[in-house]
């Protein structure tokens, strides 16, 4: 077998595109997207139809995006099994109460095109208000994904609140340490970012939580196979078809441990904020991260509102 098949023999492998073509070639298990995912489907032919669709409707410029994201979040629901996962406007990442509001929308939505919510995830960045947001919302039956996740604080944050699942940013943390300290990396087990998502996954099955923990944004394949195992990995397109052409063996890397430890007290919100603070790569990550999401978010509004 190759790789991406031994892979999908140890872990849930969800494809990290908006490309329906990319997610009809790989067919992974789940997909995911965000604002620029959705930006990059806006511009293919495939969705010209679609983008021309939504500028007719009479829709502010966020409902335009609502509906141009769960519109392509229903496509690919037809091309896989599992779940969906649509992002919440990362404006709104410092308020609780309108994140909330707006994945209620989201789920209104995708139940007016038929799709039940055991079929979608919302994606939330892993801020302290965005954690507040998911953890009402899993008391409704709505399961998040919460994104942008940089430190263990985050994790144990996600893990306190029940969320459903967390991604864990792989390659932005490897950017970092590359741009700002003279780290050399020479096997995936030296990657700070690997080495991150083995601290958490360790942490969440010897402590016995049930938040689901999804590798993300990876560099190269040596990343993906040095969490092998993981619960989930989300994957590029063009990573997954390099893992298909190789066909050496892929041991797992990461095995589940006894849940034998007591879980810790719960992360105050001030010592969440405290532990972020002391890593200078959490804060600059997160921050950026809710930037560029959001700037793409801005240009997707404009491409669906030409015309208006």
């Amino acid at each position: 077998m190759n790789k991406l098949d031994q892979l999908r023999g140890m872990t849930d492998v969800v494809a990290d595109t908006g490309d329906i073509d990319a997610i009809e070639r790989v067919k992974p298990q789940d997909a995911t997207t965000n604002p620029s995912l959705l930006l990059k489907a806006a511009q293919m032919p495939r969705f010209e139809e679609l983008v021309a669709t939504v500028k007719t409707g009479q829709y502010s410029e966020s409902e335009s995006c609502d509906h141009f994201a769960v519109a392509v979040g229903t496509e690919i629901i037809q091309l896989i099994p599992g779940r969906i996962s649509t992002e919440v406007d990362a404006r709104l990442s410092f308020d609780t109460q309108a994140t909330v509001a707006k994945a209620r929308e989201l789920m209104a939505l995708y139940d007016q095109q038929g799709i039940t919510s055991d079929r979608i995830l919302i994606k939330i960045a892993a801020t302290w208000e965005g954690i507040r947001a998911a953890e009402i919302l899993e008391r409704e039956g709505i399961q998040c994904n919460l994104t942008l996740v940089f430190g263990f604080a985050q994790a144990q944050a996600c893990a306190d609140a029940g969320v459903f699942l967390i991604s864990p940013f792989v390659g932005r943390i490897l950017d970092w340490y590359l741009a700002n300290t003279d780290l050399k990396v020479t096997h995936p087990s030296e990657d700070p970012g690997v080495q991150s998502v083995i601290r958490i996954y360790d942490h969440y099955k010897s402590h016995g939580y049930g938040t689901v923990v999804m590798g993300a944004s990876f560099r190269n394949t040596g990343e993906v196979e040095a969490l092998a195992g993981c619960d989930r990995l989300t994957i590029s397109p063009d990573l997954m078809e390099a893992l298909s052409k190789d066909l050496e063996n892929l041991p797992q890397a990461l095995i589940p441990l006894a849940a034998s430890r007591k879980k810790p007290a719960a992360l105050s919100e001030g010592a969440f904020r405290w532990q972020n603070n002391e890593e200078a790569m959490v804060i600059e990550k997160l921050s950026d991260g809710i930037r560029r999401f959001a700037a793409d978010q801005v240009k997707l509004e404009h491409i669906l509102r030409q015309g208006h």
